[in-house]
């Protein structure tokens, strides 16, 4: 089964502009299963305007990816694109950096690479994982960056080096897929301050966003992608994305997917959807839930088989509207714009 819940806009405003800083991420391989992933978070006021901080994650499906952050170009990310090009043409790790080190495309600063951070984890010819990372001396303190066997972590603007210390152990002392391993790594760095710039907040940063792909993914349709593009002031981050990584489990069984037919209508629309749904018993009881693109519930409703109206805001905008199964569960999702 593919699910995408994607929380934030979906692409990035066409203008050339530059970020400062990207601050902590992951990204890592699992040569047992093919899988590639990365997870990161940020404090940045405004980042949700550019989709949020999974702009600095790049992955191949089946062969690996790269985190680019720090004083970034984008729009196009342009570092970025040409270390996923160099990735796709065989290049190690190790080459993939050398090369963006050797030949930095981004204004930002002068085109100085000391500026940049990266990670790159891949899978090799034999399926075997490779890694590499690179801190540049003139990124932001805290920085620094953290290498295993088969995962590259990295940050910068950091409270300290507890926060990659936490990701380490929160990834390598969890069982389970490569999706919770890297959902354990971010609540690893859930503490306030976690990027500096959010200790007054109280929160580790303002966006966060976890993503993995299989090996028969296509490039624009990952099996997994959560972003919390930006959330409201006060609000952690981390956490929502671990509600919504916890509704997506609960969707992740092959034997749910089909059950229920469930569509939208009309889409886009100007506030009102109706929602359809078949092949659900008159005594089911189920539900429809409909959030914004912070993540925070709108509204929710009890629905059986048949056509219901659900009256979203007429803020334009990215909505979400969840079928819920008797115990709460997500069953099925679509997104919504409002125009």
């Amino acid at each position: 089964m593919k699910s995408i819940i994607w929380i934030g806009l979906l692409s990035l405003l066409i203008v050339q502009s530059t970020w400062s800083q990207d601050t902590f991420s992951i990204v890592a391989v699992d040569p047992a299963t093919g899988e590639v992933g990365s997870a990161g978070a940020t404090c940045v006021e405004g980042i949700g305007s550019l989709g949020g901080v999974i702009l600095l994650s790049g992955i191949i499906p089946g062969r690996g990816g790269v985190n680019a952050q720090a004083y970034i170009c984008i729009n196009p990310h342009i570092n970025l694109d040409n270390g996923i090009a160099r990735l796709s043409e065989g290049n190690t790790p190790q080459e993939v950096i050398d090369w963006l080190v050797g030949n930095d495309a981004c204004f930002s600063q002068n085109f100085n690479p000391e500026y940049r951070q990266y990670g790159v984890a891949a899978l090799n010819a034999m399926g075997q994982p490779e890694v590499a990372a690179f801190t540049g001396q003139n990124a932001d303190d805290w920085k620094g960056h953290l290498l295993g066997a088969n995962y590259a972590i990295q940050g910068n603007i950091l409270l300290g080096p507890e926060v990659l210390e936490g990701m380490e152990a929160g990834f390598l002392n969890t069982e389970g897929t490569l999706a919770e391993r890297l959902m354990a790594a971010m609540q690893g760095a859930n503490i306030p301050g976690a990027d500096a710039r959010c200790l007054d907040a109280g929160t580790s940063s303002t966006s966060a966003f976890l993503r993995v792909f299989r090996p028969d993914d296509e490039p624009d349709n990952p099996w997994l992608e959560l972003n919390v593009a930006e959330a409201p002031a006060g609000v952690e981050p981390i956490d929502s994305l671990q509600a919504l990584f916890d509704a997506w489990l609960l969707t992740a069984d092959e034997e749910v997917e089909g059950t229920y037919g469930f569509s939208v209508f009309p889409n886009p629309t100007q506030s009102a959807v109706e929602v359809s749904i078949a092949g659900v018993g008159q005594q089911e009881a189920l539900s429809v839930s409909w959030y914004n693109t912070a993540g925070q519930q709108l509204g929710q409703q009890p629905v059986q088989g048949g056509r219901h109206t659900v009256k979203l805001p007429e803020h334009p905008g990215v909505y979400w509207i969840c079928l819920h199964g008797p115990q709460g569960q997500v069953l099925q999702q679509e997104k919504v714009m409002v125009r």
